[in-house]
């Protein structure tokens, strides 16, 4: 683009273009760039800084040519054009005041301000190096293998390189507090040559060797507290040491039952255990013994605080972060096998019918006989052994607590539900265990319809004695179960039922109903190592059986709950994110030709259906063939796998008849 001398702008072709230099024929416009060089060549800031310092005093302004006069003794082409780029290129010691054509006259800053402009200038410098010092520690590290990686520790050792890291880290989790952070991390992988996003500064992160190659993004983006502070750990172990039982008087002694805990074979906290006899009579009379955590904790202390801050234990397939510290709960609250432990234990006798005949809440001292997983109880239940008829009477009584529910207008709910076990997850590559747990399970049915009798229980001995209390329930959605009997009884009935079901609701003050359970009332009490609301129903229990006013009103209770129910959410959906992103990680590494079993649950739109993988525990949807009914089982295979984008594609095998 040109312009004329009277101003019109026009565009011409390169090879229409013919350099005149006043004074040399023939000019060849390859000689400019080696012009160019020379006059960078012979450019000093030293120089400036001279003219500078006389000109100031002089207070005499400059053009390019009188300072090529002034530093070089010359107004020849060359130092002219490199007096102009010094000038231009100026930023401490000289200001533009005119601009006359193509000609600019410039001044000489006040010495302050050139004394302000030197030290921003050489700040500027240091950062640069300092970063350009930084992105070849990070070049370094990307380069090297996988086993010989600086350790995350490394990276926080010096000030500086931590808080570009840091910069980095909060960038990947789009958990930026300022500008800054976002300034640094924008300048590192500008520099790196990668693209400003968060994916690029997790990736640069994980080839650094900072982050592991499976790190759980939420963890960090939610800030749950993996760790319990020196102070809690001291003070709990204050509590472990402490041998005195407030309760030791009043303990009923239930040495003499045979107890059974079952669990998950992983399990680190064991809340609860079961006993059960027929008396003379016939009925059934059950114990549900439930560890007795407010033995060592109690409201208002370090621990306690603490605990109610995380709300919950949070439980990952890659670890477990207890609400206590572990040594606490694994080896003062929790039950253990042989060994004579505290416990709050719920008695209940039933009538035939299943409904509850006569109840007791009691601080207790038992002695658990078995620690069972779900599989080695369901085992021991289909072996029918004559010497554990214990076991057989419990799963008596589970049956008929679940048809009396039903004639109360429970829900069945049960399902196929994913457990992951990931060994050294710090690995690329590391073991993944999966299991598929069956909610309707004979050992899982037994557990669940006890601790739903103890919720029972509890809401009653509660409502009774006028103790406010953690009352859940669920508001009957008027859900006439017989339009369902279409369907399979199972994981399709289920999955149809629970699209009906209103949110939960908690009153502070006595029982609401629980439609979902067919309860006239509902307290979750087994549960006090893992769920704080747990603990809270023991306080206030616990208080009235030894005749005190409970610690807490109502409306303390309600507050409370607010912020111990806002962190288990966290953390439940914690534990959602983490597991589904192993299971795609999990099928990620199978073989494309690998088939699975995919039960058609209900049809989202047209011929695209929510399956559930069965195999695997997976709720996800496929586009399946005409012909295919909800409650039929299709055949599919993974197309594709993506852990980290969250991204699963499924297509139906369809088997030419």
């Amino acid at each position: 683009m040109v312009s004329d001398q009277n101003g019109v702008t026009s565009s011409i072709k390169p090879q229409q273009i013919t350099y005149i230099v006043p004074g040399v024929e023939n000019f060849d416009h390859a000689e400019i760039s080696m012009f160019v060089q020379r006059a960078q060549e012979n450019s000093d800031s030293a120089l400036l800084e001279f003219a500078w310092v006389e000109l100031l005093e002089k207070n005499k302004r400059v053009t390019a040519e009188e300072l090529a006069e002034m530093i070089f003794g010359s107004v020849e082409p060359l130092e002219c054009y490199c007096a102009h780029v010094m000038l231009s290129e100026d930023e401490v010691y000289f200001t533009v005041l005119e601009t006359k054509g193509s000609r600019s006259i410039y001044g000489p800053r006040p010495a302050v301000q050139v004394e302000e402009l030197l030290r921003r200038k050489l700040a500027k410098e240091a950062a640069e190096k300092e970063l350009q010092e930084f992105v070849q520690l990070l070049k370094s590290a990307k380069a090297m293998p996988l086993d010989a990686k600086p350790p995350k520790s490394s990276w926080m050792v010096e000030e500086k390189i931590r808080q570009k890291i840091k910069s980095l880290e909060s960038y990947a989790i789009d958990a930026c507090t300022n500008d800054d952070q976002r300034k640094t991390a924008g300048m590192i992988l500008r520099a790196m040559g990668m693209v400003k996003t968060a994916s690029s500064a997790l990736n640069l992160l994980i080839n650094i060797g900072f982050f592991p190659v499976h790190v759980n993004l939420d963890l960090l983006k939610f800030n749950t507290r993996t760790d319990h502070s020196d102070e809690v750990i001291s003070a709990a172990e204050s509590l472990l040491s402490d041998s005195y039982d407030p309760d030791e008087i009043e303990r009923k002694d239930l040495t003499h039952l045979k107890v059974y805990a079952i669990d998950v074979d992983e399990a680190d906290e064991l809340d609860d255990a079961l006993s059960a006899t027929r008396l003379q009579d016939g009925r059934i009379k059950i114990w549900i013994h439930v560890a007795d955590a407010t033995r060592f904790v109690q409201p208002g202390s370090i621990v306690d605080r603490e605990a109610m801050r995380r709300g919950t234990s949070v439980f990952l397939p890659t670890a477990t972060y207890p609400m206590f510290p572990e040594k606490l709960a694994m080896e003062g609250m929790s039950l253990q096998q042989g060994e004579n432990c505290n416990a709050v234990t719920v008695s209940v006798v039933l009538h035939s019918d299943g409904s509850i005949a006569e109840y007791s809440v009691d601080n207790s001292i038992i002695r658990p006989t078995y620690m069972l997983t779900y599989e080695s109880a369901s085992e021991l239940l289909h072996l029918n052994l004559e010497e554990e008829t214990e076991l057989k009477i419990l799963s008596e009584a589970a049956t008929l607590r679940s048809i009396w529910r039903r004639q109360q207008g429970a829900i069945d709910t049960a399902t196929l539900e994913a457990r992951i076990k990931v060994v050294n997850p710090e690995d690329p590559e590391p073991i993944i265990n999966l299991y598929v747990e069956n909610q309707a399970d004979p050992a899982m049915r037994l557990v669940t319809e006890m601790m739903i009798l103890c919720g029972e229980v509890v809401a009653t001995f509660g409502s009774s004695n006028n103790i406010p209390l953690p009352y859940r329930g669920q508001p009957q959605s008027n859900i006439d179960t017989s339009a369902f009997a279409h369907l399979p009884e199972g994981p399709v009935r289920s999955s149809a039922l629970v699209k009906l079901m209103r949110a939960a609701e908690i009153d502070f003050r006595k029982p609401i109903r629980h439609g979902i359970l067919g309860l006239p009332g509902y307290v979750q009490f087994t549960s006090p190592i893992r769920r704080y609301m747990d603990l809270l129903a023991h306080y206030q229990v616990k208080a009235f059986l030894i005749g005190k006013s409970p610690p807490f009103s109502a409306g303390q209770l309600e507050g409370m709950a607010s912020i111990v129910n806002m962190n288990a959410r966290v953390a439940k959906k914690l534990f959602s994110s983490s597991l589904r992103y192993w299971i795609l990680e999990f099928l990620r590494r199978q073989s494309k030709e690998k088939r699975y079993r995919a039960l058609i649950l209900r049809f989202i739109k047209d011929r695209i259906a929510a399956i559930l993988l069965v195999e695997v525990g997976l709720q996800s949807s496929v586009w399946v063939s005409v012909g295919a009914d909800v409650g039929d089982e299709v055949l599919v295979r993974v197309e594709e796998a993506h852990p980290r984008d969250d991204v699963l594609f499924l297509k139906e095998i369809v088997i030419e008849r």
